[in-house]
């Protein structure tokens, strides 16, 4: 049984999306996409520095283009499940049919710029804790005044707030934390901090016309399967303010029975996870058209496999 998922903010590196436009219409594809949301995305993609993609109305749109495009690649193959971490549900939803490419750049478009507005608020930043027992990290991030933002699993949290309330963190660290790592992002999202963004959302996706998903569409508010597309555009709007459960994501997983999970581009953070909160399960990352091969070749093993437990 193969998941597909879309990672979130962060991900995103300069010039990730430069192997990907040589591939056949790829080129055209991002053009369209460009014109239709007033983003320069093979720009961004290709010859942005470190910074420019930082910009949360930039590296949104980049990231949802790039998942897009990379899974359009594997369009011979049909994934079980799929899943998307923060901005990462909007492709997963293009995965699922919820919506169309144009509708879902569409609406990351206007996610972004409404994010980076709240973000423009108070200086608000996000880091993640390595190591440390959910049980004694997120009780000592609320006395900090911080927000467990993020919880991945996997012995990862990922904390927001203000750059004070961080800074305190770094001297404060909860029991087990081995490291508390600044991310590259541009506020604290999936807080109260972003509450004026979900108003923005809401107008957004009142123009939409939702499709129900063609495949299992777990969200990542609380790791259950959604059954129809106005719960999943409900819930597209209303997880900018509220935390992460990755952790919850990837326990629902192993209970569909998940054999196989390939991250789109630009894959590597939840492989990572995924090696470590579920072992057993064959990992693959797309970052480079290279990939796509190997991809093939895991997802009918993996195929294999399964099949040959069940006969047994």
């Amino acid at each position: 049984m193969l998941v597909l998922v879309a990672p979130g903010q962060g991900a995103q590196t300069p010039g990730f999306l430069t192997p990907w436009l040589e591939l056949p219409g790829a080129a055209d594809r991002i053009g369209m996409w460009s014109d239709a949301i007033g983003l320069d995305l093979a720009h961004y993609g290709t010859q942005a520095d470190a910074d420019a993609i930082r910009d949360t109305a930039v590296a949104q749109p980049l990231l949802v283009a790039a998942g897009i495009l990379s899974a359009a690649a594997l369009s011979d193959i049909t994934p079980d499940a799929v899943a998307g971490h923060s901005v990462g549900e909007i492709t997963a939803a293009a995965f699922a049919g919820v919506l169309d490419d144009t509708a879902a750049l569409t609406l990351v478009r206007k996610r972004g710029l409404a994010m980076a507005e709240a973000a423009a608020i108070t200086e608000t930043g996000m880091s993640a804790l390595l190591g440390g027992d959910p049980e004694t990290t997120v009780p000592h991030l609320e006395k900090l005044g911080l927000t467990p933002a993020n919880v991945n699993g996997a012995g990862q949290i990922v904390a927001a707030g203000t750059l004070e309330q961080l800074a305190a963190l770094e001297a404060d660290k909860p029991e087990g934390v081995r490291r508390v790592v600044p991310l590259k992002v541009a506020g604290a999202f999936h807080t109260h901090h972003m509450a004026p963004a979900v108003d923005a959302l809401a107008q957004a996706a009142e123009a939409l016309t939702p499709a129900e998903p063609k495949v299992a569409y777990v969200s990542n508010k609380d790791g259950q399967t959604v059954a129809t597309g106005a719960e999943v555009l409900s819930r597209l709007v209303g997880q900018v303010a509220n935390p992460v459960r990755w952790d919850l994501c990837m326990e629902t997983f192993k209970e569909l029975g998940v054999t196989a999970l390939v991250e789109v581009c630009p894959g590597g953070t939840l492989t990572g996870l995924a090696k470590r909160g579920l072992p057993g399960v064959r990992t693959l990352a797309l970052k480079t058209p290279d990939d796509l091969d190997a991809a093939r070749e895991l997802i009918a093993e993996a195929s294999t496999s399964a099949a040959a437990a069940a006969g047994a």
